[in-house]
């Protein structure tokens, strides 16, 4: 009887135990509901704040962005426009390169023409004459038969200055020192005049005859020179023809010098035929006067193309070529 008692005692406690966890869970799920019921609220404000948060944020990365593109595009500009800036400066230098590879040519072209006239110059080169090999001896040989360009073997020379203003106020220390130059490569020559290119004469005392050749009086040719300023007419028509006309000989070998800058009227064909009735040939066809010329850049300081000069220098070049001679076109009027 007890037994059953004790063990029927022992059965209601289990149950009653089992109910109240029972109880206790039903009551911890119902407070957990309460509790987040009553929080709720808190969360979705937590929530609300975060998004706000971000969305600021997201903001000012969009701004950085916008500031970033703007100075990646100022620097895309800046260089788009170095850019263009060095292309029209490659442009510009090839420019100057086409102009550079032109001027070659024209050089190069001079130089071809230069090589002309030089087999030119070698082969009318005048022999000596039986007086120059008694004067030099007969294995005389010069060491510098030429003046710029220009062959010095007469027996006779004749200059024909322009003693113009150009002439004098530009270049005429050049004029004196070509001068020298020439009388330095003859050693001895039998006679010298000088005329300016009218015609007139340095020393009047030797009007239509020569002077001769000493020391002394090439020394009195550079001294009266450096002041001797005669009337010109710029044009060196009339000191050819009166050389010509007054010291043409058959038994002499004359060389005129003439140096000018202009010839500033008159026809070059008329100046042409008349020297080529004066200057008559010898046996062997070779005319008696060679006639050289220097001509002086003085009116190319001036800018442009002077019409003048190149007249001068077309009347000179086929007069040169016409009488056995040569025309140099110096390039400075002060060396």
């Amino acid at each position: 009887m007890s037994r059953r008692r004790k063990q029927s005692r022992e059965i209601e406690s289990s149950n009653l135990s089992f109910l109240d966890v029972v109880s206790c869970g039903f009551g911890a799920i119902i407070l957990l509901l309460v509790i987040i019921k009553i929080s709720e609220p808190h969360v979705i404000e937590k929530l609300a704040i975060n998004l706000s948060n971000l969305v600021a944020s997201l903001m000012q990365q969009q701004q950085d962005i916008s500031q970033d593109t703007i100075v990646v595009s100022q620097a895309l500009s800046d260089k788009q426009k170095k850019l263009i800036a060095k292309q029209q400066a490659l442009a510009k230098l090839q420019g100057d390169a086409s102009v550079i590879r032109g001027q070659f040519k024209a050089v190069k072209s001079d130089f071809d023409a230069q090589d002309i006239i030089q087999g030119r110059l070698q082969s009318t080169r005048q022999s000596l004459t039986e007086e120059m090999k008694r004067l030099f001896g007969a294995n005389h040989r010069r060491t510098d038969a030429t003046i710029g360009g220009v062959p010095v073997d007469s027996e006779y020379i004749i200059f024909i200055i322009d003693t113009s203003g150009s002439m004098h106020d530009t270049t005429w220390p050049l004029v004196l020192k070509k001068i020298k130059q020439v009388l330095a490569v003859y050693p001895r020559v039998k006679g010298i005049q000088v005329m300016n290119d009218m015609g007139g004469y340095m020393f009047s005392q030797y009007s239509r005859r020569w002077i001769p050749d000493t020391p002394s009086r090439r020394k009195s040719i550079i001294t009266r020179l450096s002041t001797w300023r005669p009337f010109s007419n710029s044009s060196p028509v009339e000191g050819i023809e009166t050389a010509i006309r007054s010291f043409y000989s058959k038994d002499k070998q004359i060389s005129l010098y003439v140096f000018g800058d202009d010839f500033a009227r008159g026809s070059i064909q008329r100046v042409v035929d008349t020297v080529d009735s004066l200057n008559r040939t010898n046996q062997s066809g070779k005319r008696r006067v060679r006639i050289h010329a220097l001509g002086f850049p003085v009116l190319f300081k001036r800018g442009g193309i002077p019409v003048n000069a190149i007249r001068f220098a077309a009347l000179m070049r086929k007069l040169a070529e016409d009488n056995n001679g040569s025309f140099v076109g110096l390039n400075s009027t002060k060396r």
